[in-house]
């Protein structure tokens, strides 16, 4: 897949992926530098030329979450004064993507703040994947491709061979997705019910649909203190699940959540590298969207459309 006039720079929140990208489009990554002052202020030098071309910043927003926002809004700028035809943000996970809307009263809508700093700094384009919540699309002035690696676990879990499956979606805003997932592998579905009192804690309440004697795929975009997942799982195996497998899209892992999934009844985790975590530790197993976003980057450069994606 050698492709002529992209040039693809990464910031350091994922260089890993941002390398796989390149090996799968035949291309470099562009030279550049990312240095702090002694204050702390980052400092961004890019070393080859990108004039006239479409540029794509590799950037997920992850953990030192504040860091990597603003090594990608720093290399926008930068690239914005270096004459590029286009400049492309691929930011395979969104930070601040939960605070999508006001709860509270007085609580900010952090994602839309986010989204204007990235227009603003110079991003033309936007590809992310699984946002917490679709509508943060509009929260952009640009184009937005929100990809998903629903596909990828379709194919997963195609080749396995499980006793009655059942998709489960882990609360009701998962729903859509977790329906979309039940379409494809043409397995039934089934929700769990639950309440967040705070943030970072979730109860269950109720388990809607029949998982009795069955096995268990549950789908989510993120896993961050796995309290959810682990309280779901709980739930299920109540009700006479057999075993329960996870998937999601992005591994935030925080805290204690490695303990709390590996002491869990959960027989397996499947996780994709939006965010870096390139050790399979236990039950977690690790899957790539190096392939899909090469992809979408070729249709973009080559003014493609991007819906053979979702297909």
């Amino acid at each position: 897949m050698l492709i002529n006039g992209i040039r693809l720079l990464s910031g350091n929140s994922n260089l890993e992926l941002a390398q796989k990208i390149a090996d799968k489009l035949s291309i470099s990554l562009v030279k550049s530098q990312v240095s702090r002052f002694s204050d702390g202020e980052i400092s961004i030098r890019i070393n080859e030329s990108v004039r006239n071309s479409d540029v794509y910043v590799i950037q997920p927003t992850c953990y030192p979450t504040n860091e990597s926002l603003m090594e990608l809004l720093i290399m926008l700028d930068a690239l914005k004064r270096a004459s590029p035809e286009r400049i492309i943000a691929v930011i395979p996970w969104f930070g601040y993507s939960r605070q999508d809307k006001k709860i509270h009263s007085r609580d900010p809508i952090s994602a839309r703040l986010v989204a204007d700093l990235i227009t603003v700094a110079g991003a033309d384009r936007v590809i992310t994947v699984d946002l917490h919540a679709a509508q943060i699309q509009g929260f952009f002035n640009i184009p937005v491709d929100n990809l998903t690696a629903v596909n990828i676990f379709v194919d997963y879990y195609k080749k396995m061979r499980l006793k009655d499956p059942v998709i489960v979606a882990p609360d009701l805003g998962d729903v859509k997705r977790a329906r979309d997932f039940a379409t494809k592998l043409k397995y039934p579905l089934a929700i769990i019910e639950k309440r967040r009192p705070k943030e970072n804690i979730s109860e269950v309440m109720n388990v809607i649909g029949e998982v009795k004697n069955s096995d268990v795929i549950m789908i989510d975009d993120m896993i961050d203190t796995a309290g959810t997942i682990v309280n779901a799982a709980n739930a299920l195996k109540d009700k006479g699940a057999l075993d329960i497998y996870v998937c999601a899209t992005h591994p935030i892992l925080s805290g204690n959540s490695l303990e709390k999934l590996q002491n869990s009844s959960i027989k397996e985790v499947v996780v994709t590298d939006t965010i870096p975590f390139t050790k399979e530790i236990g039950k977690i197993k690790l899957l790539s969207l190096s392939g899909l976003l090469a992809e979408a980057i070729k249709c973009t450069h080559e003014g493609k459309s991007i819906s053979t994606l979702f297909d």
